[in-house]
């Protein structure tokens, strides 16, 4: 009966090891070359996206709309940036490769959810571009602040929801062997796999397969079909000039939408046939490049965006000037 009763509590237990250990790159020479520049990265990311976000609070002409996502979609990029790179830094650099159990559930729940807001804000400039071009009389009665505010906040809830889950998920296992997790932040395949021989981790796997489903799939599938419904509209457009101004209102999203959707999918769908060390470089490649890239884009490619950065600069130094007394 003892014996029974033993291994019946020893089964119910679980086991939360103190720390894991980050395994991060594998034998890969000069690779401290490569987390600099990734700091590099992040320094550009945070100006960036701080500079996209103060020029959409402090010019009225963009505050449509479309522009709460645009803004929403900075802000992500800077939390997720933060969220992940002085972490990985931090861990790499100065070979503090231990994580404690709270640290690393708590950095999966921040970097998923940032990285799942990310996706559902390209989903959200997705639509807005639908309606804009296939919907032009109805745009204003369809966008509004009220629907972008509603729409923007039903995603933050369903994705603290949905990352919820997952890390609620991790803390019913029991971790009785390796506490190596081989990626470069706590990663939810990588340690959810640790407890497979002492838990049953059939509904992480549910989770692990489901997620990608509703954070990378269907919105592309959305993208897609949104983009196959504008091209249709495009060509019902007669003037050539408003063709091509349509065009240049949809590059920008596009340009964004291929730099995050591509390379993360590709690496899911190709996962097994990917080393270790490349996938990890890729993955955090597409975490970290993403964020710096987009407000480059933004800046470079949205003409009501240059024009507005023009007119901020232009305010700018007529105040230096008037600032400035004669001698």
């Amino acid at each position: 009966i003892y014996m029974i009763n033993s291994s019946f509590s020893n089964i119910n237990t679980i086991i939360r090891p103190p720390y894991f250990f980050i395994s991060g790159f594998i034998n890969i020479p000069y690779m401290k070359y490569y987390y600099f520049v990734l700091c590099f990265v992040y320094i550009i990311s945070l100006v960036g996206n701080t500079f996209v976000m103060t020029g959409i609070y402090l010019d009225r002409s963009l505050h449509s709309p479309k522009y709460i996502a645009v803004f929403n979609l900075a802000f992500t990029d800077v939390c997720e940036s933060t969220a992940l790179v002085p972490k990985l830094l931090d861990m790499f650099l100065f070979s503090r490769q231990l994580i404690s159990y709270d640290q690393c559930l708590t950095s999966l729940f921040f970097v998923f959810l940032f990285i799942t807001m990310q996706s559902f804000n390209l989903t959200i400039l997705s639509y807005d571009r639908l309606v804009a071009i296939c919907c032009p009389l109805r745009y204003h009665m369809m966008v509004t602040h009220r629907s972008m505010l509603q729409l923007t906040g039903a995603a933050w809830t369903f994705a603290v929801l949905m990352v919820l889950i997952s890390v609620c998920l991790i803390t019913r296992l029991s971790f009785c062997r390796s506490l190596v997790i081989n990626s470069y932040f706590c990663d939810h395949g990588p340690l959810f796999r640790l407890a497979a021989p002492c838990s049953n981790v059939v509904p992480n796997q549910m989770m692990a397969y489901l997620n990608p489903c509703i954070v990378l799939y269907l919105p592309m599938v959305f993208i897609i079909s949104s983009y196959i419904c504008i091209t249709h509209a495009l060509f019902t457009i007669t003037l050539p000039q408003d063709r091509l101004r349509a065009i240049k209102t949809c590059t920008s999203h596009l340009i964004l939408v291929a730099i995050f959707y591509l390379p993360v999918i590709l690496t899911y769908v190709l996962q097994s046939l990917i080393p270790t060390n490349a996938r990890i470089i890729n993955l955090s490649l597409t975490s970290i490049l993403p964020p710096m890239l987009n407000p480059i884009i933004y800046v470079l490619k949205t003409e009501e965006f240059k024009v507005s950065v023009k007119k901020l600069l232009r305010r700018g130094a007529v105040r230096a000037v008037s600032r400035v007394k004669p001698t």
